[in-house]
């Protein structure tokens, strides 16, 4: 476990000085005031998202924690930002909330809402979407199994007119 820890806080420390300013992201300064006004932990930010961005509705950042065969990143969404729709397969995927307000939905389930504390565990080959309510900032811990035989299928965008309807 020791090992573990000493792992996940030189890797957020890295993560944390290696920052890179992408376009129309706002700097990660920025976005560490925004999140010092919500509640919960705040984790290292990480990099802009750009090469997932195309699978998410408004700005992410990225901050690997762990390199090894379980995957563990730190995601923050920005002011409403969400996944589309997806399919991971090979592994399950759970969410540990440390900040903001967002939801997690399960097709053909009711949105969970994530608040600081909330774990969710998204089952393997199940399609779902997560991230930030509407206007709000979250953080959230990804972790999933890391390997080969793990994939994604990144599907359709949320419907806009029932994402805003949620509160």
């Amino acid at each position: 476990m020791k090992k573990f820890l000493a792992t996940l806080a030189v890797a957020a420390c890295l993560t944390f000085g290696a920052q890179a300013q992408a376009a129309d992201y706002p700097t990660a300064e920025e976005v560490q005031a925004k999140l010092a006004k919500v509640e919960g932990a705040v984790f290292p930010i990480g990099n802009p998202n750009v090469n997932y961005e195309k699978y998410f509705t408004g700005r992410t950042y990225l901050a690997p924690l762990a390199n090894d065969s379980i995957g563990v990143a730190n995601v923050t969404f920005i002011d409403g930002a969400h996944t589309f729709w997806h399919i991971h397969h090979g592994t399950c995927q759970i969410l540990v909330t440390e900040s903001g307000a967002g939801y997690v939905q399960i097709w053909g389930q009711e949105p969970v809402k994530l608040t600081p504390g909330v774990v969710f565990t998204v089952p393997e080959g199940v399609k779902h979407w997560h991230g930030a309510a509407p206007g709000k900032m979250m953080q959230h811990l990804s972790i999933m199994q890391s390997s080969s035989e793990v994939s994604t299928d990144w599907l359709e965008p949320v419907d806009a007119k029932f994402f805003e309807s949620l509160k």
